[in-house]
């Protein structure tokens, strides 16, 4: 209903009753679609004018019902209304839009600082494109280490959320539409219960779903200082397991998907920034996230994927037509692929794996060697500090749109120089490949949910 009542005018007829001496006011409306005939012929004789051209052409300029036409310049108007109610320009963290990589100390993803509550406390999340929700240790039963003592990389220690102590926090009933325990729940006033399960074996994160502000920052034009408390849920996350014990995201996790409950839909929908966001990751391990980035104009871009059959969109899917290693093109070498933040590398279906690397390997002027505990097959060694050059990997979207990886290898260093490098794709399990936050390397990644694309471009 939100979205028909933007299609309509109002025409406001004001009624006077008078009874015992007090008057009351009675109001009534009756709606008028924005282009039917009523709406053209109070336009013309408000203006006497024709639509929009101010030249007295109605029957030119005033679209037809059910037409092409008639669709465009709804949905136009829709936009423009859309951006008229848009509050900022780009949206984020309020300790800076800096991302960040500790290496193995913390899985190889990126993290940056958010602060959550009233009074705010600092959290260290991973950033993650393949889940939606934003979660933190929280109440623990069961949570990663928090102390610095136990991660070289920190110099101070991580925060426990506590729901009590945060004068904004509210608990998430089960009667909410985002609950989804909802139905298992004994009543629907009790706290909502989530269980999220993710890709890597056994790691998951459990609790309860609490209302809180996120502090964010403002950029762009006139916005200099600007802050914003925003409403969003968030995981209290009571029981971790697997790898969110063994140092990956101990701080907690962004769950930056597609879904409803995740942060860029809250903001969009509350129509803080467009419904978009981009993070870059370069080479030295640093990196910048920004919500209501839609990119350059000339960023090059590839469609999403929907993943339902009545075609939604639960994670971000991208088609790839064709993998090149330097100038060799393979054919037949089509696959879907997740576009994943939250996983370190990249990883590519069986059987294009094995055609990928022997192409990669035949290429590549260096001998093959092993390294104790490396999860990757095809290494070399180095004889000298100089690497040896090392053929591109190239992803091929629809429209011929290419995907240079600037950095397909892993370097591998004995703490002398470098020792050798290793192809950093491993085989997936299935035919659902995984482009990794190593290929994302190098390039402002934008993930455009109004348009549903991926777009991205040279970061600098």
């Amino acid at each position: 209903m939100a979205a028909r009542s933007l299609l309509l005018f109002a025409a406001v007829a004001c009624v006077v009753v008078v009874a015992h001496n007090a008057a009351a006011i009675t109001l009534s409306s009756r709606l008028i679609h924005r282009f039917s005939d009523e709406a053209m012929e109070l336009r013309v004789s408000r203006n006497g004018s024709g639509f929009g051209n101010g030249n007295g052409e109605v029957a030119g300029s005033w679209p037809r019902r059910k037409t092409l036409e008639y669709y465009r310049m709804l949905v136009a108007s829709d936009f423009q209304r859309q951006k008229m109610k848009l509050q900022f320009q780009l949206l984020f963290p309020t300790e800076g839009s800096q991302t960040m990589s500790f290496g193995n100390d913390f899985g190889w993803l990126h993290y940056t600082w958010i602060d959550i509550g009233t009074p705010n406390v600092s959290f260290l999340v991973a950033l993650d494109t393949g889940s939606d929700l934003l979660w933190v240790p929280c109440d623990c039963v069961q949570c990663a280490p928090l102390s610095s003592s136990y991660y070289s990389s920190l110099d101070r220690d991580l925060s426990e959320y506590n729901p009590s102590v945060s004068n904004s926090s509210k608990q998430l009933p089960c009667s909410h539409q985002l609950c989804e325990s909802g139905p298992n729940c004994k009543s629907s006033k009790q706290p909502c219960p989530y269980v999220v399960n993710y890709i890597s074996e056994n790691t998951s994160s459990s609790g309860l779903l609490v209302e809180d502000m996120l502090h964010l920052a403002a950029g762009g034009n006139d916005t200099s200082n600007s802050s914003v408390q925003a409403p969003v849920i968030i995981g209290c996350g009571m029981r971790q397991s697997g790898g969110y014990l063994d140092g990956v995201a101990p701080d907690g996790l962004m769950g930056l998907g597609p879904g409803e409950i995740s942060v860029p839909s809250f903001l969009a929908k509350s129509g803080y920034v467009r419904n978009s966001f981009s993070f870059c990751f370069d080479e030295d391990s640093s990196g910048r996230i920004y919500f209501g980035d839609q990119g350059p104009a000339n960023q090059h871009s590839t469609t999403f994927l929907p993943t339902t059959q009545n075609g939604n969109y639960e994670t971000y899917i991208v088609g790839v037509e064709a993998c090149c290693i330097g100038n060799s093109c393979i054919k037949q070498s089509g696959f879907q692929a997740l576009v994943d933040s939250g996983t370190s590398f990249s990883f590519l279906p069986q059987e294009m794996y094995e055609v990928v690397s022997k192409e990669f390997d035949r290429r590549v002027n260096a001998t093959r060697a092993n390294y104790e505990g490396c999860p990757w097959n095809y290494c070399y060694k180095v004889s000298s500090q100089a690497t040896p050059k090392i053929p591109s990997v190239t992803l091929v979207f629809p429209a011929n749109n290419s995907f240079v990886i600037q950095n397909p290898v892993f370097v591998v260093n004995d703490g002398q120089g470098i020792n050798g490098f290793c192809l950093a794709i491993q085989p997936a399990d299935g035919d659902l490949g995984i482009i990794g936050h190593n290929f994302m390397t190098g390039y402002r990644m934008v993930f455009d949910r109004e348009t549903m694309k991926l777009g991205w471009s040279r970061s600098n």
